[in-house]
């Protein structure tokens, strides 16, 4: 069972039946034992045992127990002679203890009899020797792990919590860890008023949750999530002592270095944005996608700790979070233009709002936040963090300061760490004021919509919809901020009809401007004093009636020719969202300006009706009109809030390919069919109809018998290799130096066309057999200017390459060979031919393209007009 000392089994020589002289006799030793259950119902007394070795073992003997215990109580020091011997009884003792434990109760009753745990920590007194520590720990957690029964009484646990271990040793400090985790494992109201000292009937010592503590903060992650595995433990438990004892000081600086070394990482992250933003690739993506990844885990955790429910811990997480992070430097970078130095990134800022509100889920903290939007500061915003313990702001002589971009530090002492709070960098004509001159950052969000670029609509957008979605926030928040929904906008003012208020009837009839006048109700008044008296902000609230509405700024965003269409999209959803209904929500200037944009749109598809694509539109406007009408009536965004990190820009082809190249034709006209999508389908939706499945595409039609396609002998599947076809001779070389003959024939069949080139057949002259075959969209056909026989033809593939290929190519700075085109030089035998040849190409391709105008008339003209 347990390696060599397994091998040891005992007899009990008072017994006959064990009395053999054929054994090899290992060692003796007087011992008297009492023992009852499975070893005898009335007890017996052990005079002598031997040792003896045997092969035939039987596996969970207690005898083999009793033997390690006695020889670990004659070890009187640990050395290297003896060190292995030890080490094998501690893990033989915990897998037999372990075994015992589901089996026979004699071996726990044993156990707790000798004192063994004493044992333990007597050999850990006399050892220096690590390795001894590290099997000591991991025979304790084995057991504590395993054990239905309880370790933690005669204080020999919290002995071994609170022994000064060599930490040095990182395998030691991971057995320490698990540990106290394993022991964490096994708390409740029962069993953790063992691993407390209380005096006069509180609590005065907690070394489990004292020591595991120290280790908050550090450097491996393993660790970290370890010691938070273990806090989460003991807040869970519920004692109300124990809440007491962790909120009370100095115990509850942990919670604040916990948002210090939180804000260390947003800063850490702020800088990884900004270098990102000059140089991108694999590298930098991969980096702050891992910084992202911890600060999401980090607000889990606070949430965790938050809904323990301990008293007060809240309140110090929401106002630690707000002094030393949200106030100081994420709400004044949404406004703050900085003409030169460093300062935090409000691309940064948008991400973290929205990663704080959708995680940490407390009614204040997100109250609060919305309350400083929707306010206009009079005054600077105070040094809140210099009043919090172990903070101070820095200041050179110049008053200018910058945000520390390096990696916070790893191993941070939990009871005594400082976090320096530098300030922003600042013009000094606005070092008075952090927030700027228009101080109403909700305005800022509603600017950005309207005027900004992708990364800063994307960003407030989903701060927008963070809003909208965070249960805790009052409705009277929502709207304030402009983003209260239609129909909870109606029933806010019947009821204000109904109890007789004055102007409750006449704005619950009106179309053109349904915000309610009295925006401050509810518990907007009480968190505009909070912000005046516990974060002495100087504000006032203006009616967001007197402001750019959101809706005008979603109208605006839709009018927009500068953003891409996945942004639009973000667009679309925060706009079903707020106007779940019919078009009496929108006035006429929306409307006019939704038909002006739509109009727009259409003209664009029938030129991709003529353009390097039209094989392919009908099938990519299907797709995405399933798309869009499931991600704008989603529940919830489809973007995560670490999309504003990285946005889908305005893709612009010449950055990444030549701009004749269909790569980029291509990604052109997926653009161009996803807004027209998105602005057919708010069309279908401001007019107050339900959006359908499907779009009104017309069905093929036959095509006609005097056809090329008809003459050739195909079917609606398409050209086929092997398959004989009247040609016009020429010919092409594929490689240097290969010239062959081929015959020519051009063809379209519905919105399909094909370039087919055939092998000339000897038995039928003009005849051929196709071998090869391109799309005929795109060929872009061209007679040489100096060889009129030649005829030159770009080859596009015949499927549309996924989107994010470009996309990945311009973030990564491909080179742009790798997206090209293939190049066909077709030389014919005389110059009738050659022209005759285009003549067919371009007829094809007029043939092709009113296939497809054709069947998406009904698709444009059902709104255009």
């Amino acid at each position: 069972m347990v390696s060599e000392i397994s091998k040891i089994i005992f007899f009990d020589y008072t017994k006959p039946e064990n009395k053999r002289h054929d054994q090899k006799i290992i060692g003796t030793r007087g011992e008297q034992w009492k023992s009852s259950g499975k070893l005898g119902e009335e007890g017996f007394r052990i005079d002598i045992f031997t040792v003896v070795e045997t092969r035939d073992i039987k596996k969970g003997n207690i005898w083999c127990l009793i033997y390690l215990t006695d020889q670990l109580m004659r070890v009187q020091v640990v050395n290297d002679l003896n060190k292995d011997f030890v080490i094998e009884a501690l893990r033989s003792i915990a897998e037999l203890i372990t075994y015992g434990d589901q089996h026979d109760t004699n071996f726990f009753e044993f156990f707790m009899e000798k004192q063994v745990m004493g044992e333990f920590v007597r050999i850990l007194k006399i050892s220096k020797n690590v390795i001894v520590s590290v099997q000591l720990l991991q025979t304790m957690s084995i057991m504590i792990q395993n054990l239905k029964n309880y370790l933690f009484s005669n204080e020999h646990i919290n002995f071994l919590i609170t022994y000064s271990f060599d930490f040095r040793n990182e395998e030691l400090l991971s057995y320490y860890i698990s540990f106290l985790r394993a022991i964490s494992g096994k708390l409740n109201k029962n069993t953790i008023s063992l691993l407390v000292k209380t005096e006069n009937e509180e609590i005065v010592a907690f070394p489990l949750y004292v020591e595991a503590i120290r280790f908050a903060f550090h450097e491996e992650g393993m660790i970290r999530t370890a010691v938070r595995a273990l806090t989460l433990n003991v807040y869970h438990v519920g004692d109300v002592s124990v809440n007491k004892y962790i909120a009370s000081i100095p115990h509850a600086d942990y919670f604040l270095n916990l948002v210090k070394f939180f804000r260390e990482h947003c800063i850490s992250l702020n800088g990884m944005v900004s270098r990102t933003t000059e140089s991108q690739g694999l590298e930098s993506t991969s980096s702050i996608l891992s910084a992202v990844d911890e600060i999401e885990d980090n607000l889990y955790y606070f949430n965790d700790v938050v809904s323990a429910g301990i008293p007060d811990v809240g309140t110090l997480i929401t106002d630690t979070m707000l002094k030393l992070l949200i106030f100081p430097l994420l709400l004044p970078s949404l406004r703050i233009e900085v003409s030169g130095g460093k300062k935090f990134s409000s691309v940064t800022s948008l991400y973290l709002l929205c990663c704080i509100l959708r995680i940490l889920k407390i009614k204040d903290l997100a109250n609060t936040v919305a309350v400083a939007l929707i306010c206009s500061i009079e005054g600077h915003l105070p040094n809140s963090e210099a009043k919090l313990n172990g903070f101070r702001a820095d200041h050179d002589e110049t008053h200018e300061s910058h945000v520390d971009d390096e990696k916070p530090r790893g191993n941070l002492d939990s009871s005594s760490i400082i976090v320096s709070v530098p300030s922003l960098s600042i013009s000094p004509s606005v070092q008075h004021n952090c927030w700027g001159s228009a101080s109403v950052l909700r305005d800022a969000l509603i600017s950005y919509i309207t005027s900004g670029d992708d990364v800063q609509v994307v960003g407030s957008l989903s701060v927008l919809a963070t809003f909208l979605q965070t249960k805790e926030l009052d409705e009277s928040m929502l709207d304030a901020l402009g983003i209260l929904p239609q129909r909870k906008q109606h029933k806010k003012l019947l009821l204000k009809a109904l109890v007789g208020e004055d102007s409750g009837e006449e704005q619950l009839f009106a179309s053109e401007n349904c915000t309610s006048k009295d925006g401050s109700d509810g518990e907007l008044n009480i968190y505009l004093q909070r912000l005046k008296d516990q974060y002495e902000v100087s504000c006032s609230y203006q009616e967001v009636g007197e402001s750019p509405r959101v809706l005008d700024a979603l109208i605006s965003l839709f009018c927009r020719t500068n953003i891409s269409a996945d942004t639009l999209w973000d667009g679309g959803w925060l706009l079903r969202q707020l106007l779940p209904y019919s078009e009496t929500e929108f006035n006429n200037h929306h409307l006019q300006s939704l038909k002006d944009s739509y109009k727009k749109s259409c003209s664009q598809l029938l030129d991709e009706a003529r353009g390097t694509w039209p094989d392919l539109l009908i099938q990519v406007l299907c797709d995405e009109w399933r798309k869009c009408k499931r991600a704008i009536e989603a529940s919830s965004p489809r973007k995560e809030p670490k999309s504003i990190l990285f946005p889908t820009k305005k893709y612009l082809p010449s950055d990444v390919m030549p701009a004749e190249s269909s790569f980029a034709a291509g990604e052109t006209m997926s653009e161009c069919i996803k807004v027209f999508v998105l602005l057919h389908q708010l069309q279908i939706f401001s007019a107050g109809r339900s959006l359908p499945d499907q779009l009104p595409i017309l069905p093929p039609a036959d095509f006609p018998e005097n056809s090329r396609a008809k003459s050739a002998g195909l079917n609606v599947i398409g050209p086929k290799l092997s398959t004989e076809l009247n040609l016009v001779p020429c010919r092409i070389a594929f490689e240097r130096g290969k010239e062959r003959h081929f015959s020519f024939l051009a063809i379209s069949m519905g919105t399909s066309g094909w370039i087919i080139l055939a092998e000339e057949s000897p038995q039928k002259p003009r005849y051929g057999t196709v071998r090869v075959v391109a799309p005929l969209a795109g060929c872009k056909p061209r007679i040489d200017d100096r060889h009129s026989r030649w005829l030159h033809l770009r080859i596009r593939p015949s499927t549309l390459p996924l989107t994010e290929t470009a996309k990945n190519a311009a973030n990564l700075k491909l080179k742009s060979k790798s997206l090209v085109d293939g190049r066909w030089t077709l030389a014919f035998r005389d110059e009738p031919s050659c022209k005759s040849a285009l003549t067919m190409i371009l007829e094809e391709m007029e043939s092709q393209s009113s296939e497809v105008e054709r069947r998406l008339r009904h698709t444009i003209s059902e709104e255009e007009t």
